[in-house]
């Protein structure tokens, strides 16, 4: 398989170590890699008639939402992160898998934020659902099920790509948003409310779940959903870890060890971490799990 951008950029820092390569070669390298990266996402998220990413998606929100004022669209995007923190701690009990269930379809600034965060502005992390995409093509796979799926981008940049996908959430209106992406880009998709409606058994050929488990009542149970959704030697492609934080206090799991666990004891074996860039990792579904 052709290396994936993280092993490639560990390989040249290695060559950098061993007085092989400038340090101006490989921050070029790394420029040319992650500017591929942006992209690939970039044409995938672009409405028709928009260049530049963040007016693009800024736009579609306030189309979706019905705000034409896109200073404001901005403004509410901006101060999603702490507006989420302060709706959190006056309404949900963490403990109570209703109360989490609850908030997730009453609150708004959720899409603000999620929209925020995949205009690339402060953060390049969702430029890993182009390394799993590529992953997933070099494996051949067919179809991929995001869960926790969010507003549907990576889904989308894997629509874009030929894939079969699936989105899969707690949140009805984070799922009502997506599909309306997805129609308004015409593309088609499967979408899973997950409060009403279970993945099919052995349907896809890769489950992504980025930046999910530490939002998650039962980590665990979601080990074993997952493991149902995949078809024999699927991969699981997903971040798993975070740090306290008291500016995102929806992040009530910090402990991983019991996911990691249950991952191996249902037969999941870890084929790749992303070791340079954002410490994504792979686990296969053994054929005779």
């Amino acid at each position: 398989m052709e290396k994936l951008l993280p092993d490639l950029l560990k390989e040249l820092w290695q060559r950098v170590e061993r007085n092989e390569l400038v340090m101006e070669e490989f921050n070029l390298q790394q420029e040319r890699g992650i500017a591929h990266y942006r992209k690939i996402w970039s044409d995938a998220l672009l409405l028709e008639g928009y260049q530049e990413l963040q007016k693009s998606l800024l736009d579609e929100l306030g189309l979706y939402v019905g705000c034409q004022d896109s200073a404001e669209i901005q403004l509410r995007c901006t101060g999603a992160v702490e507006n989420l923190a302060r709706e959190w701690r006056e309404k949900v009990d963490p403990t109570d898998r209703k109360s989490v269930e609850d908030f997730y379809n009453e609150t708004e600034a959720e899409i603000y934020e999620l929209m925020w965060w995949h205009t690339l502005s402060e953060d390049l992390s969702p430029l890993s659902y182009v390394t799993a995409l590529q992953f997933a093509l070099r494996k051949g796979c067919r179809s991929c099920l995001d869960f926790g799926a969010g507003v549907g981008s990576g889904s989308t940049v894997f629509a874009r790509h030929g894939l079969k996908v699936g989105l899969a959430d707690i949140s009805s209106p984070l799922l009502a948003f997506s599909w309306w992406r997805f129609h308004l880009r015409s593309l088609e998709g499967e979408f899973f409310d997950l409060k009403t409606r279970d993945v099919p058994s052995e349907s896809f050929d890769m489950v992504t779940a980025m930046d999910v488990f530490e939002h998650l009542a039962d980590p665990v149970e979601a080990v074993e959903r997952l493991w149902s959704a995949l078809k024999p030697g699927g991969f699981l492609f997903g971040r798993f870890g975070a740090e306290p934080n008291e500016d995102r206090p929806l992040h009530v799991v910090q402990d991983f060890e019991p996911s990691f666990r249950r991952l191996r004891e249902i037969g999941f074996v870890q084929v790749w971490q992303d070791e340079w860039l954002w410490g994504h990792q792979v686990f296969q579904k053994l054929n005779n799990g």
